[in-house]
């Protein structure tokens, strides 16, 4: 998990913003979806992330699950975890070891949790790109330019106004993209969902913070 959190989606560096004005057509259809997450009062979804090379060559496939409610989630991948309680985040790498950091030293990763949270504007400028047949395709690139991905194109279903695809351009040109499916906007989650439990761990596991 640490490896697709990190290598795949991770952006690292001293913030360095540049201005730019966003495009109002691409506003409004990010503010639809957004107005919907801030709405729900839990949120569950299934993420298929595709890695390919800058040759287009396949580099992976993984099955991620997400169950979010607010600012606190539960992502998981295989025997994987992070859990967010909204103050620290816990990153389980599946053996013996589990990464706590705040959630202030995690705000400069792009995760599939922050895509699907559809507040994007302190991040990025942003415009509409294509609104043909289903959906609607916004390019976003980063106000940090030290960041290490040139842009990220988000798909929105017309009709429902959800994001339901993702693809990630890394300065490197390799590929990563993010399908949404089963996404449910009514979600009942139990608070303890999002509790940090050190007895759910291997008796061994280490906490590095």
């Amino acid at each position: 998990m640490r490896k697709f959190y990190l290598a795949t989606l991770l952006v690292l560096g001293c913030p360095l913003f540049t201005n730019a004005q966003n495009d109002p057509a691409a506003k409004k259809v990010i503010e639809a979806f957004g107005n919907k997450v801030k709405a729900a009062k839990g949120i569950t979804a299934v993420f298929t992330l595709n890695s390919f090379t800058s040759k287009g060559r396949s580099a992976g496939t993984k099955q991620l699950t997400l169950s979010m409610r607010g600012d606190r989630y539960l992502l998981k991948q295989g025997k994987t975890e992070i859990i967010c309680d909204g103050k620290n985040v816990y990153n389980f790498d599946g053996a013996k070891t589990i990464t706590k950091s705040s959630v202030e030293e995690s705000s400069q990763t792009l995760s599939p949790q922050k895509l699907l949270a559809g507040s994007y504007e302190k991040d990025f400028s942003y415009k509409l790109v294509s609104s043909t047949g289903n959906l609607n395709e916004i390019e976003m690139k980063p106000l940090d330019n030290r960041k290490n991905f040139q842009k990220v194109n988000l798909y929105f279903d017309k009709a429902k106004s959800t994001l339901v695809k993702a693809r990630i351009l890394d300065k490197s040109n390799n590929v990563t993209e993010l399908k949404v499916s089963n996404i449910n906007l009514s979600a009942v989650l139990a608070d303890q969902l999002f509790v940090f439990n050190k007895a759910r761990y291997p008796k061994d596991v280490e906490i590095l913070d």
